[in-house]
Formats: C-alpha cells, structure tokens, sequence
C-alpha cells in the first residue's frame, strides 16, 4: 500500500510538473518584430513607428513581446536582421522601409509560417501584407499652406530618394499650393538620405538660398526646421509633431500614427484571421494627422487649411482626381478617375508645372 500510495504521489508531482511546463509553453508571449531604416531617436519616420510599438506593446501587455532592430541599410544587410527575427520566432515582422521589400520577400519565402508587413511596398504573397500610409493628402494640406504663407511665391521641397511615395506627395504639395497660388514654383532637392540631419540642413539651405520662404520635407530629422527657424522662413513637420525645434518657424506638423494598424494586425493573426492585403490608411482613418497647427498663422490660412483637411477626410476632395496632365503634356489621369491604390503605388511622373525630370 506504501508503495502504491508512493507511486500515485509520484505520478500526481509529474502530472503537476508537466501541467506546469504546459501552462509555461501556453503563456509565453505572441513575438513580434520590426526593423526600422532609421535610428528611433530620428523623431520622424522610425521614431513613430516605434511610438507605434510601443503603444501596441502596451495594449497587449504580456501576451505580447516585441523586438526592434534600428538603423537598417536597404539591402544585404535587411534580409540578414529580418532572416534573424524570423529564426527568434517572431510571428509577425513588420518591415518598415520601401527598400526592405525585395528583402521581405526573399526572406518571407524562407519561413511560409511567418506573416511579414511590409511598409510602403506592393509585392505580396500569401504571408506577405503591405501597408501605407496616404502621405500624399498631408502633403496637399502642407502645400495649400506653403501657396498661402510663401511671399517669394517659392517652396522647397527635400526629397529622401525618387520612389513612387515621394514623387506623388511632390505632385500633391505642388497641386495643393497651386490650387490658392497661380504663381507657385517648387525647387526640388534631393538629400538622397532618409535621415541625415547635415544633408538635410544643406539641402534646407540650398533651396532658401535659391528663394524658397516655405520648406517641405520628406526626410526625417528636425534639421530642416531649425534651418527655417535661424533664416526667418517656414517649414512643416515630417512624421512626428516637430514642433518644439521651430516653435516660430513651424505651420504645422503631418504626423504619422500606426497604433491602430499594428494592434488590429497582431490581434488577427493572433486570431488566425489574418489575410495579404494592400492597406491604406489616412486622414480618414486618424492614422495621418496634423499636429500642433501654429497659433502665429493669419485667421484665413488657418481656416483654409481646415476646409481642405475636412475635404480631404470626408471624401469631397481627392487630391489625385483627374484630369492631370504631367509636366510633358501627357494625360495622365482622365477626367472622371481618381487613382486607385495600385495606381498610386506607381506613380512616377511630376505634375504639369513642376519644371524638374524625375530622376531615374
């Protein structure tokens, strides 16, 4: 009897130890990745998407653990970070950057269980989603601001690199401006840099030296803005809320907000309902917002730039709605068509106006 009492303990302790280890293997956190082209502390493009981490990170709380790799170069060096999240198994890796696409899917092809996210890209595949952003409606409020405010009747806008998100939001902001400002020029530099804060301060003092009073950028240091802040001149924010490094100098800020995409992400494939799509989100969404609109601006642009944000929120103005004409003439969007996603995805021919070549 001893004996067999003894055996029933042993078998109860076993059967406590291995529901442990399995109440253990249940509760281990769901791993997500990112990696970010940029340093976090870049306070624009990967400083918000890690915002947006952060704040999916707290949503979830321990049933969620997330991992970060920054400063990612567009390439060889991508596929390694996202091959090595993949073997530390994370679930979902999101992709931050245009150039980590081609990565994405050499890697995605690899590890058919992981789901990948992939930012601003458009080749998908059946673990593979893409998402964007519509930067291209911030960027036609920022030019129907920069069109009311310029005295030189001159903006400048610093490219990062002539992909199809920056050229479309350079035809939104010469769009937006020319549409309050017939007279409207727009000086294009290109700083060839997502985040460098010394090319991007040259590139902000190269086009105020050739008359630009409002500036625009699409890279993502506060560089540009301190610049605009020391000359006496404008500039609105890229990204993030800059407000507090131009105080004087900034109209507003386009601010990118990605918590509620990355919760409702990781909630559906944690749900196993998740499915490749294109997403886009916007004004509409709340995902875009402008931030810190500056009180110094006259009752009128203030007013204006509302309208045109409702517009543009509500539906009633789409700012790719034809018909436009590209700078060499061509028809390019009919009358009667807005450009669907896919279109705008490949947009890659300036507006009829814009003096500049796209670069190749």
């Amino acid at each position: 009897m001893r004996i067999k009492s003894l055996l029933v303990g042993l078998g109860l302790l076993v059967g406590f130890g291995m529901a442990g280890v399995s109440t253990a293997q249940a509760e281990e956190p769901f791993k997500v990745g990112f990696v970010y082209v940029g340093p976090i502390g870049d306070l624009g493009w990967s400083y918000e998407h890690d915002r947006g981490r952060l704040a999916m990170q707290k949503y979830f709380g321990d049933k969620v653990k997330t991992t970060f790799v920054q400063n990612v170069s567009e390439g060889a060096d991508a596929e390694r970070v996202i091959t090595q999240l993949a073997k530390a198994g994370n679930k979902v890796i999101f992709t931050t950057s245009f150039g980590f696409m081609n990565p994405t899917v050499k890697v995605a092809k690899r590890f058919p269980n992981v789901i990948f996210e992939h930012a601003t890209g458009y080749k998908r595949s059946k673990n593979i989603g893409t998402y964007a952003l519509r930067t291209y409606e911030g960027r036609y409020v920022s030019g129907v601001a920069a069109g009311l405010m310029t005295k030189t009747n001159t903006i400048g806008y610093i490219g990062a690199f002539p992909i199809p998100e920056v050229i479309r939001d350079i035809d939104a902001t010469y769009m937006g401006a020319k549409s309050v400002n017939p007279n409207i020029k727009l000086k294009i530099v290109w700083a060839n840099t997502w985040y460098d804060p010394g090319k991007e301060t040259d590139a902000a003092n190269a086009l105020m030296d050739q008359g630009a009073d409002v500036l625009i950028q699409h890279t993502d240091s506060p560089a540009p803005l301190i610049a605009a802040q020391k000359r006496g001149v404008r500039a609105i924010g890229q990204a993030s809320d800059m407000s507090k490094f131009a105080p004087k100098a900034q109209i507003f800020s386009v601010r990118d907000h990605w918590a509620p995409y990355y919760i409702k992400t990781v909630q559906q494939v944690m749900d196993g309902t998740w499915k490749s799509q294109d997403f886009w989100g916007g004004f509409h969404e709340d995902m875009l917002q402008l931030a810190s609109i500056n009180p110094n601006l006259p009752k009128s642009v203030r007013a204006k730039i509302d309208e045109t944000y409702l517009a543009i929120k509500t539906g009633k103005l789409k700012p790719f709605e034809g018909p436009i004409k590209d700078n060499t003439g061509k028809i390019v969007v009919p009358a009667g068509h807005t450009l669907t996603d896919k279109e705008l995805a490949k947009v890659h021919w300036y507006v009829d106006g814009i003096t500049d070549k796209v670069p190749n």
